[in-house]
């Protein structure tokens, strides 16, 4: 089963029986700050400096960071293009949502998606058992956007990244907004996450990790 620890703002390490893989590796301008860890794979959504810290993972690790296919360490990820924000023209506005294949679960981390995605998008992300989406507006989705990516993704699982904590992501908006627009009601936050395929249900469950930071340490 896979196991989720989340390290603030995008940033994830999700192990598997066979590697371990960390999605946009947070720097401390957004307030979080990770200890130095080891992956076999990292995923960078957009190399804003917010989550293109490769400086904390210790070598040899391999960086997937665009749309694609690709098999590393027994573990398949597709790259989705996607949106920073509208302005679908600019280079620097594109942005990978991931979808990784871990243990007989379909994962989907959306990175900073700006913009609910597209029908041809909507038909790869709904793939995911368990969605990874910034809830906290600011220059991504806004709560309303991001309550309707969740509606039209039915994800099993949901785990909220990106919004406001005393940590960090101080100046996003705050969680329990963003529950009321999906009518669910926020559960005890938990330090890891390892789901079981026997614990999905038909209903929706949210998910909610603790910032695993140094920042919380000093």
């Amino acid at each position: 089963m896979p196991e989720f620890k989340w390290f603030g703002h995008n940033c994830f390490r999700i192990k598997s029986r066979e590697a371990t893989v960390i999605t946009d590796p947070v720097d401390r301008s957004t307030g979080f700050a990770m200890a130095k860890q080891n992956a076999s794979i990292v995923t960078i959504s957009n190399y804003n400096a917010s989550n293109a810290n490769l400086g904390v993972v210790r070598p040899e690790f391999q960086t997937v960071d665009g749309p694609g296919e690709y098999e590393l360490e027994n573990i398949f990820v597709t790259g989705v293009r996607t949106f920073l924000d509208a302005q679908r023209h600019a280079e620097k506005a594109f942005n990978t949502a991931y979808l990784f294949e871990v243990d007989g679960f379909v994962i989907c981390h959306l990175g900073d998606i700006g913009q609910p995605p597209t029908a041809e998008q909507t038909q790869q992300l709904a793939q995911a058992d368990i969605l990874l989406i910034p809830v906290g507006g600011g220059t991504g989705l806004t709560q309303e956007h991001a309550a309707e990516v969740v509606s039209v993704l039915e994800p099993k699982v949901l785990i909220p990244m990106q919004y406001q904590t005393p940590i960090g992501d101080r100046s996003l908006q705050p969680l329990d907004t963003f529950a009321k627009l999906v009518g669910v009601e926020l559960p005890e936050p938990l330090d890891k996450y390892a789901p079981r395929q026997a614990d999905l249900q038909d209903a929706m469950e949210i998910v909610l990790l603790n910032p695993d930071s140094e920042a919380v340490r000093r």
